[in-house]
């Protein structure tokens, strides 16, 4: 049997992504499936790679055609992007890295694009430093993201937006997190040196340790055990802003896949967590998590909205609200997200997210706390819903203040993505007043 082309892979994984008509979560694992072990790795970085330079090689592709692919063609305009990004981007061979994409051509039964094809990609060979200067005046070709966002990043972040569309481009690093039930940060830091990984402990987290290098989780010490998951830094402060207290009963909403949870769970085991989420199979990923883990929950799939669904009646001392958002704060790890998303998106995110405030604030005891989270970086989603849910609630703002981390906002904290660090996250602890004697 012939060994799959793997940049025709690629193709078929982003050609919904693309057209806007699924995640690269969901298009890719089935072709990863389908390729040797060892083209594995190449598929899923022509994937991403191609995804989050798109803009780029698309105005490099402008300057290299007479006349665009016709609209039935668009999986050889994605294999010229692809073939683009491997000349640009990465090491393999050129004279491979061009041989393989034109192939693919044959492989997907349209050899009229051989031509084509070759002839464009040995054109960047030779004019690619020129051909890429020309994108330096086009803010979206040389960032490589969409104009609607750069515009909201500007009008956001005047001083940062491109610091924050540059660690968008970037790998992001391996952040861990320990369980504070099973082992003891500094102890699991000399396990790893032991086993000659070098790592740092996160400067923000209490629990959490950034490898300098990413490696395969499950050849980790400990990993099978459930002493360590996967989780960035900046998520994995919710915990600590939750002010947990023994024996609370706590609302995960939008739990899944469940690393929150779970970390609720580590810090505090005799805590009664009720975990919602409205998406099956994201919920069956929770269950399998915390089989390794040894947690238990009590798990709900449902819209978190539709409280007869799944709510009794009793108030939480506790919950974590990490609102449905535009993830724009998760681009690197993700960066399908710059494709998928589009202006309207954001003013509707906010008005659910409101509503969710509005109603889960219902469900909270007096005097209890509420943590309202995005992975997202845009006020509309932030700060400006939390100053909408104040003027609008009983509701007080305790926090985050005085943190050392993220950018202090008079409505909460933001966390911007950093290149060697955690990933751009937003939040606000709430409190309700206590009832009057």
């Amino acid at each position: 049997m012939a060994r799959p082309n793997v940049r025709v892979a690629a193709v078929q994984a982003l050609l919904p992504v693309v057209s806007q008509q699924d995640s690269l979560s969901t298009t890719l694992p089935k072709h990863l499936d389908n390729v040797p072990d060892q083209d594995r790795g190449l598929l899923q970085e022509l994937c991403f790679g191609t995804l989050r330079w798109l803009t780029q090689l698309e105005g490099v592709r402008n300057q290299l055609l007479e006349k665009p692919f016709k609209a039935k063609d668009r999986d050889i305009d994605l294999l010229l992007l692809v073939g683009l990004y491997q000349l640009h981007y990465m090491r393999i061979p050129a004279h491979a890295a061009i041989n393989e994409t034109v192939q693919g051509a044959v492989d997907i039964k349209k050899q009229w694009a051989k031509g084509v094809l070759n002839g464009c990609l040995r054109r960047f060979q030779r004019e690619g430093e020129q051909l890429l200067a020309e994108l330096e005046r086009s803010d979206a070709a040389r960032l490589a993201h969409p104009n609607w966002l750069l515009n909201h990043l500007k009008e956001d972040w005047p001083e940062q937006w491109q610091q924050i569309a540059q660690a968008n481009n970037l790998h992001p690093p391996m952040t861990l997190r320990v369980s504070h039930s099973k082992a003891n940060r500094d102890e699991y830091l000399n396990q790893l040196k032991a086993a000659q990984i070098d790592a740092n402990a996160c400067d923000y987290s209490l629990d959490g340790i950034q490898l300098d290098k990413a490696l395969d989780v499950t050849s980790l010490p400990g990993f099978a055990d459930g002493v360590i998951s996967v989780q960035d830094e900046a998520a994995q402060l919710s915990v600590q802003l939750l002010q947990l207290e023994p024996g609370q009963r706590v609302l995960d909403a939008c739990c899944a896949p469940g690393g929150k949870t779970a970390h609720i769970l580590e810090r505090m085991p005799d805590a009664s967590v009720v975990a919602v989420d409205s998406e099956a199979r994201r919920l069956q990923r929770v269950e399998e998590n915390f089989e390794r883990l040894g947690l238990n929950a009590e798990l709900h799939c449902s819209d978190v909205t539709d409280l007869d669904n799944w709510w009794d009646g009793q108030l939480f001392d506790r919950i974590l609200l990490d609102a449905p958002c535009s993830a724009t704060g998760v681009i690197r790890r993700h960066p399908d997200i710059k494709w998928l998303r589009r202006k309207a998106d954001i003013p509707a995110l906010a008005e659910l997210q409101q509503s969710m405030l509005q109603l889960l604030w219902k469900t909270l005891k007096p005097g209890g706390i509420l943590v309202y989270a995005t992975c997202s970086v845009l006020s509309m989603e932030n700060s400006g819903n939390i100053q909408q849910f104040l003027s609008a609630s009983d509701a007080r703002l305790i926090g985050p203040r005085a943190v050392p981390f993220g950018h202090g906002t008079d409505f909460g904290q933001q966390l911007l993505p950093q290149p060697q660090g955690h990933d751009g996250f937003f939040y606000a602890v709430l409190q309700k007043p206590a009832e009057q004697q």
